[in-house]
């Protein structure tokens, strides 16, 4: 039978106010979340908010990329790889105060997968086609096919409570997890609050009374109060501001290679980007070089469908011939694809500085091609909804990455895929990812993802532009921040504030 809990969670949550604490950090963000549920968000301020902060899942991955016991304090797997028995960790609570069970993971995991929820997570966990509650403390999932990165994909699926299952609405405005923080207030484009969760599994966590998201769109006034101790951390910021901060007087500006990259995205079924030869043009026509040193400040390397940082995984561009600049062989490419210019493109822009300087230099690259680029910029709301409805020719976008390719290649290119917003279907494709996400053997996954990569990387519907250098700003007051190379905020769990 199911907790009778959800309802009342509501209710009562809704009515918080945040108490003043001398031990609440201030995070100041450029934009309020579209929402906040887990299993639905994909904007990027929206996952800072609640993944690890407020939500868990079974798995954890720390900051050097390895899988961790995280709600699950144990594993065992079958000697043919298609079932996985979790051990759940006594005594957890949600936020709420109700009891943390394998129900709830049960019923998680259906949500992700429910077509009728149509939660952009799905593909992450496509092999799993059985779910059983052993006892309250044990679960099992049983896969149609061995599927190696598993574990690492359970990170990305939040444990929320059973009762949510079939709810598409309840946990967009009202979070209720089991992490180390708890839901407070939202103030629409002012800030979100979260209170330290006092029954957290962890003794002693978090060592914080809580956490303010303060959302402020001026670069320079977060700039400011930062310096001013207003403000504690500037998260994932953009390679300028990074620049500006450098050397200030009590801020620190940690650093590593993002996993993220930014791209184009080009929907196959608009006009002329449905065909091949013309989505190869535009990768002809990218400098990308250009667009590092003249956007990003010279932060970042050019970059394929893989991170460089993912040494074991990521082909070099030199692979690709179409990532040398070719204005001519461009032209001659949209020539035999029949396009006479100029070819109009609309193009969005997801509202972040580096984004936007991003889309003027291609612009102007794509224009002496032949291409006619108008530039939309959009608030993030209206981005993310014309993204998650496929309504947009063209878009430039920053997006996070992931540490095992199926995690990114198999949501995001395989025909019907949770993310494939880009409508691109490949059989040849399909038929290598289904085989790479079912092969154990290392060295044969690697084979079969550099022909992915081969496939993608000129004729996909992206075209990778950079992996960056994740930069995050904390003030003079904060200690023990680690930057984590998915971006996410992991670390607030240990931080502290020194008076």
């Amino acid at each position: 039978m199911l907790k009778q809990r959800f309802a009342i969670t509501l209710l009562a949550t809704t009515f918080l106010t945040g108490a003043a604490s001398a031990a609440v950090i201030d995070v100041a963000m450029d934009t309020s979340p579209a929402g906040l549920d887990p299993h639905l968000v994909t904007a990027f301020n929206s996952v800072m908010i609640v993944q690890d902060n407020v939500y868990q899942g079974l798995t954890g991955l720390t900051a050097d990329l390895s899988v961790v016991p995280s709600l699950a304090d144990s594993w065992t797997i079958s000697e043919d790889g298609l079932v996985y028995t979790f051990k759940l960790h006594p005594g957890v609570t949600f936020h709420d105060g109700s009891t943390f069970d394998a129900e709830d993971v049960a019923a998680s995991i259906r949500r992700v997968q429910s077509p009728d929820i149509a939660s952009p997570m799905s593909s992450r966990i496509s092999p799993v086609v059985g779910v059983k509650v052993i006892d309250p403390l044990t679960v099992e999932l049983t896969l149609n096919a061995p599927f190696a990165p598993l574990l690492a994909s359970l990170s990305y699926i939040a444990i929320v409570p059973a009762e949510a299952e079939t709810n598409k609405e309840a946990l967009q405005q009202v979070p209720v997890g089991t992490g180390p923080f708890k839901f407070v207030e939202w103030q629409p484009n002012s800030f979100i609050s979260l209170e330290k969760f006092a029954d957290y599994r962890e003794a002693g966590l978090p060592v914080l009374d809580g956490i303010k998201f303060s959302f402020v769109p001026e670069a320079a006034t977060r700039q400011v109060g930062l310096a001013s101790g207003e403000y504690d951390i500037l998260p994932s910021i953009d390679p300028a501001t990074a620049l500006q901060l450098q050397g200030q007087p009590g801020i620190t500006v940690h650093e590593t290679r993002d996993l993220g990259y930014t791209l184009v995205g080009m929907n196959v079924t608009r006009g002329p980007l449905g065909d091949p030869r013309v989505r190869e043009a535009v990768n002809m026509l990218l400098d990308r070089q250009e667009i590092i040193d003249g956007a990003l400040f010279g932060a970042g390397v050019p970059g394929g469908p893989l991170s460089p940082a993912l040494v074991e995984w990521a082909l070099p561009t030199s692979d690709y011939a179409c990532y040398t600049p070719n204005v001519e062989g461009a032209k001659a490419l949209l020539a035999e694809a029949g396009m006479t210019a100029p070819v109009k493109i609309v193009m969005k822009v997801l509202p972040r500085q580096d984004t936007r300087d991003i889309a003027q230099v291609v612009q102007q690259q794509l224009a002496a091609g032949g291409f006619e680029v108008e530039l939309v910029n959009q608030e993030i709301g209206q981005f993310v909804q014309d993204w998650r409805n496929s309504e947009f020719d063209m878009f430039v976008s920053a997006n996070g990455g992931s540490p095992d390719p199926d995690l990114y290649f198999y949501r995001t290119f395989y025909s019907g895929g949770s993310t494939n917003v880009f409508k691109y279907e490949d059989a040849d494709l399909n038929a290598l990812l289904d085989k790479g996400r079912s092969v154990i053997d290392q060295a044969e996954r690697k084979a079969i993802y550099d022909d992915a990569q081969r496939k993608l990387a000129c004729t996909g519907p992206i075209a990778h532009i950079a992996y960056g250098d994740l930069a995050t700003a904390t003030g003079a007051k904060v200690n023990g921040f680690e930057i984590n190379p998915l971006g996410r905020l992991t670390s607030l769990v240990t931080v502290t504030l020194s008076e």
